[in-house]
């Protein structure tokens, strides 16, 4: 099974398959806006703007599982990442990542990528995944893993 199997639904409201995004190299994020890793939303942002004319995509699912730092409307969500980040980014509808009502898209991100000792529970905001352009997972990224730590191994898929 790929990522491409999933749909998720826009900041807009509206379903987006994602296999769409065939084809391309994901950097998928469970983001928040109240987080002190938000200001990695400018990282990703750059890696969106060095990356995309080579087929990489950032995809940012806000999840307001980890202190409540993820309060607003997707409208407000939008507005502020746009305004403050300058994000481009296709950004979604707040996801649930773990416990009964996680998103089916990382259950498998989860299940295919475990964290620490095995682990597949999501630990905090801006658990990053990098899958390929086949819909693999291929690695998983701690919240403290900056975007720009990120560099060497997204351009080694982007090349690919």
């Amino acid at each position: 099974m790929t990522i491409y199997e999933h749909s998720a639904t826009s900041l807009a409201g509206a379903a987006v398959d994602l296999a769409q995004y065939k084809g391309k190299v994901l950097l998928i994020v469970n983001t928040a806006s109240a987080c002190g890793f938000t200001p990695q939303y400018k990282g990703l942002e750059a890696l969106y703007q060095q990356f995309r004319d080579q087929g990489v995509e950032v995809l940012g699912f806000p999840c307001n599982q980890f202190g409540a730092q993820e309060k607003g409307s997707e409208q407000e969500i939008g507005a502020f990442c746009e305004k403050n980040f300058g994000v481009s980014f296709p950004l979604f509808a707040k996801v649930d990542v773990n416990g009964a009502h996680a998103h089916p898209l990382f259950k498998q991100l989860k299940h295919d990528a475990p964290g620490l000792l095995g682990t597949q529970a999501i630990k905090w905001n801006f658990t990053k995944f990098l899958v390929d352009r086949n819909g693999t997972v291929v690695k998983r990224y701690a919240p403290t893993t900056t975007p720009a730590a990120l560099l060497k191994d997204i351009a080694a898929l982007a090349a690919a």
